[in-house]
């Protein structure tokens, strides 16, 4: 078992920190052990080299550092990285013109919030040079925004399902008997009537209040008598598939974890062995733990760093995760976030993480408005 970094036994004073922030920062770019020297040349510390020696062996008594015993350089430890992130909290904010830019790929997808979540994961991916994540804002009790049926073969049809927070879903759906897109057409008219805006146990509730099976059936115009029962038959058969698919969708914590950026994490050398990368994304693939997360985030209200060994899966002790939520508290929340390696720059990566996450509440907004 890998052991867990040391924690620190009090504050840093100014000159302790400084010299943390620049072992940290030098081994996000270098990729490699930070030794005096480089400090001394690269970051203008006002101390010589022999004081930065001392100071960096106290940080590493300290757990902040760890020293690899192939090199004379330090790296930083989960706990040195922690207490840098915790004094770069609000993190870099984005330019003027990367927020134009994100904000204007977004306003091409306003209107279509199935397109949020992928382009959410590959904004976050470009502008981080990490793994970009984002699941889909999950109420309670979802509700359906529309749906369709088309035709497929003779006694074989399609069903779009779209529901109100984005997430699509597209069912086979076999009929008991041969029917054309007109009929399909009709009833998905009416299904989108009863179900448009509604949940599971309401349209359920509209479904057992329609005419029983034989009885009396009220006629479209140019419909006939057959073909209204035909149709009747169909909003049933396909009313109680919808019902089915949305109670399986509200039992689940998680339904969909986007994901972009994989090759990001893969040129990274930490991961230069890929089975490490496989394994770290089997367990995002694990619905209970990522759902363990969602939940922690959106508790929390705010972003969240999760770093190395503070994931406790053994699978994530090397990667960071920086999840932020967004949606609307009691009704629909997910998560955005990026995934790295724990050498991470995190000031850019958490300032890119809230801004993403701030533009999905304002299209979340939009949407229930």
């Amino acid at each position: 078992m890998a052991r867990r970094p040391r924690r620190s036994v009090g504050p840093l004073d100014q000159r302790a920190q400084g010299i943390l922030r620049a072992v940290i920062e030098e081994y996000v770019t270098s990729a490699t052990p930070v030794g005096s020297q480089a400090l001394v040349e690269r970051y203008g510390l006002g101390v010589s080299s022999a004081t930065v020696r001392n100071v960096l062996a106290e940080l590493e008594s300290l757990g902040y550092l760890s020293h690899p015993h192939t090199s004379a350089g330090r790296v930083p430890t989960d706990v040195g990285y922690r207490h840098y992130v915790e004094t770069v909290a609000e993190g870099e904010p984005l330019t003027a013109v990367e927020q134009r830019m994100i904000r204007h790929q977004f306003g091409q997808v306003e209107y279509a919030s199935e397109h949020w979540f992928r382009l959410a994961a590959s904004t976050l991916a470009a502008m981080t040079r990490s793994a970009g994540l984002a699941t889909p804002a999950k109420p309670e009790a979802t509700r359906v925004r529309r749906m369709d049926l088309v035709t497929i073969q003779d006694r074989l049809a399609s069903l779009i399902l779209v529901f109100r927070e984005g997430a699509i879903k597209q069912l086979l759906i076999g009929l008991p008997a041969a029917a054309d897109q007109e009929l399909l057409s009709r009833a998905a008219a009416q299904l989108n009537e009863l179900a448009c805006d509604r949940t599971a146990a309401e349209i359920a509730a509209r479904l057992a209040g329609m005419p029983a099976e034989g009885g009396a059936v009220e006629r479209l115009p140019d419909e006939s008598e057959a073909g209204a029962g035909e149709r009747m038959a169909l909003v049933r058969l396909v009313g109680e598939r919808i019902v089915r698919t949305m109670r399986e969708f509200d039992a689940a914590a998680i339904e969909d974890l986007f994901s972009d950026g994989l090759l990001n994490v893969m040129a990274a050398p930490e991961f230069a062995q890929s089975e490490k990368l496989r394994r770290v994304f089997a367990m995002l693939e694990n619905r209970a733990y990522l759902g363990d997360l969602v939940e922690r985030v959106a508790r929390a209200g705010t972003i969240r760093v999760f770093i190395g060994h503070e994931n406790p899966p053994a699978e994530m002790s090397e990667v960071s995760l920086i999840l932020a939520p967004y949606g609307r508290a009691g009704r629909a929340v997910g998560v955005v976030g990026v995934l790295g390696p724990t050498r991470m720059a995190y000031p850019h990566a958490i300032g890119t993480v809230r801004f993403v996450s701030g533009l999905m509440n304002e299209l979340v907004d939009h949407l229930y408005a």
